[in-house]
């Protein structure tokens, strides 16, 4: 029903433009044809130009940021064979290595070893001084992370849990 309405409503406003247009002088014919074919135009880019435009205008800094992430990854991945290739290091050497860099956090950070984990508990660490750790660990272990439940005590201190898994290396001989 409501399509049979539609249609009456649109052939209704069809014959009513029809008899107003019979009316209408040559002159006021040609300012209706300009002003359709204007507000044609005037949709036409609206809808399909400008979007098109402005998506061609954020090309060129979505291209560098793209590249920038891409020399991220590619440093990552070069690190990342670079790791790969180091020879492994021994359970014992790992496990000194951690304590070592554990010890230059202080009193706020405690190192537990479980087999082929360690924990570190840290209490007030900072940031930059839980990266340096990470890093340290990373270098000189060579462990990994496997799971981290840290908390932000106040502006860029942590309390928390750090789970590395260690390497397996070469046995001690």
């Amino acid at each position: 029903m409501a399509s049979i309405d539609a249609s009456t409503s649109l052939q209704g406003f069809r014959e009513a433009f029809h008899a107003r247009w019979a009316t209408m002088a040559a002159r006021e014919r040609r300012l209706v044809t300009v002003a359709l074919w204007l507000a044609a135009l005037a949709v036409l880019v609206l809808v399909g130009i400008r979007p098109a435009w402005r998506t061609l205008q954020q090309v060129p800094a979505q291209q560098r940021e793209l590249g920038v992430q891409l020399d991220q990854m590619r440093r990552l991945a070069d690190e990342a064979q670079a790791l790969r290739g180091r020879p492994p290091v021994p359970p014992a050497q790992a496990e000194a290595a951690l304590r070592a860099a554990s010890e230059r956090l202080g009193g706020r950070a405690r190192l537990m070893m479980q087999g082929d984990r360690a924990t570190l508990m840290l209490d007030g660490v900072s940031g930059d001084a839980l990266a340096t750790w990470l890093e340290e660990a990373r270098a000189g272990a060579r462990v990994r992370p496997l799971e981290a439940t840290l908390t932000q005590t106040s502006p860029g201190t942590y309390a928390g849990n750090v789970v590395v898994g260690l390497a397996p290396g070469p046995t001690a001989r």
